[in-house]
C-alpha cells in the first residue's frame, strides 16, 4: 500500500512525459542525429553517412545563412523595443487616467490580433499593401498627386518594412497585456506614499513600478525573441522571402534548404540548431541580468 502511493504521482505525470518525449524530445534528439549524417530528402536510396561535424562546417562557411541571421537580428533588435515601448505606453494609459474606465473594452480589443494566425495576419497585409487596390495606397493617392501608389512588397527596403509593421501590429498588444497584469502587482498604498515624495512620472517607474515589471518584462523578452527567431508564417505569406531575399529571415531560409531548394536535411537540422543554441543564449541573458530572481 506505501509502495503504491509513492508511485500514485508518477502514473499522474507518465502521459505528460510521453507526450513531452515525443513531441519534443524525440524531434530534438532526431535533428542532432541528422545533423551528422548526409540525409537528402530528394535522394532517398542514398546511405545517410556519418559526416562527423561536415554539415556545421557548411553552415559556418555559408555566406547566406550568415546573411539570414543578420536579417533576422535586425528583425528582432528593431521590432522587439518597439513592441516593449508600446506596449508599456498602452498599459499605462489603461492603468489610470482618462482611458482607464475602458479598460475591459480595451482588453477584448487587444486579443484580437493575438487571436489571429500568422498566416492570415500575412494575408490581410497582402490586401492592405498591394500596390493596385490596398488600403494604404488608396489612402495615399487620396492625399497626394501621386495616383500610382507604392509597391510596397516589390520593393526590398518597403517589403522589410511591411513585415515589421504587422509583426508589431499583432504582437504589441502581447506586450500590454503582460505589462498591464505587471502593473496591477504594485501596492497602491506604496504608490501612494510615494507620491508624497515625488511628482516625477520617471522616478516613480524606475523606483516603485520597475521591480515588479521586471519579471513581465523577462518574460516578454524570452518568449517574443523565440517567436521572432522562428518567425516563418507571415513572413511567407506576405512576401515569401522577397523580392530577392529581402525578407528571408533564418527560419525560411532554413526551410529553403531543407524542404524546397536543396532538400537537404543534414545542413538544414544544422542550421537549426545553432539557431536553438542562440536562443537559449539570448534566453539565459535576459534572466541573468534583467530579473534577479532566486533562480537567476
Amino acid at each position: 500500500m506505501h509502495t503504491q502511493k509513492r508511485l500514485t504521482p508518477f502514473f499522474f505525470l507518465a502521459p505528460a512525459v510521453v507526450i513531452l518525449a515525443l513531441v519534443g524530445i524525440y524531434p530534438l534528439v532526431f535533428a542532432a542525429w541528422v545533423s551528422l549524417h548526409n540525409y537528402l530528402l530528394a535522394q532517398p536510396n542514398i546511405p545517410h553517412d556519418f559526416v562527423w561535424l561536415s554539415n556545421y562546417l557548411t553552415v559556418i562557411r555559408d555566406s547566406s545563412f550568415w546573411g539570414s541571421i543578420g536579417r533576422t537580428l535586425f528583425y528582432l533588435a528593431v521590432a522587439l523595443p518597439l513592441e516593449i515601448v508600446l506596449g508599456l505606453a498602452i498599459a499605462f494609459m489603461l492603468r489610470r487616467g482618462r482611458w482607464a474606465h475602458l479598460r475591459g473594452f480595451a482588453r477584448v480589443m487587444l486579443v484580437i490580433p493575438l487571436a489571429m494566425t500568422p498566416v492570415v495576419t500575412g494575408l490581410i497585409g497582402r490586401l492592405i499593401f498591394n500596390q493596385q487596390f490596398g488600403v494604404v495606397n488608396y489612402v495615399q493617392t487620396s492625399l497626394s498627386s501621386n495616383k500610382i501608389g507604392t509597391e510596397w512588397l516589390g520593393n526590398p527596403t518597403l517589403a522589410f518594412v511591411t513585415i515589421l509593421v504587422l509583426e508589431i501590429w499583432q504582437w504589441t498588444p502581447f506586450a500590454a497585456l503582460i505589462f498591464l497584469s505587471g502593473l496591477t502587482a504594485v501596492p497602491a498604498e506604496v504608490e501612494e506614499a510615494a507620491t508624497l515624495e515625488t511628482r516625477s512620472f520617471w522616478v516613480m517607474l524606475r523606483s516603485i513600478q520597475l521591480p515588479f515589471l521586471l519579471p513581465a518584462l523577462t518574460a516578454i523578452l524570452i518568449l517574443r525573441t523565440a517567436d521572432i527567431l522562428k518567425q516563418f508564417d507571415m513572413v511567407y505569406t506576405l512576401t515569401s522571402g522577397g523580392p530577392g531575399s529581402s525578407t528571408e529571415l533564418i527560419n525560411l531560409y532554413i526551410t529553403r534548404i531543407g524542404l524546397r531548394g536543396a532538400f537537404d536535411q543534414g545542413v538544414a537540422s544544422a542550421q537549426a540548431l545553432l539557431m536553438l543554441v542562440l536562443t537559449t543564449v539570448l534566453s539565459r541573458l535576459y534572466i541573468r541580468y534583467l530579473y534577479k530572481g532566486d533562480n537567476a
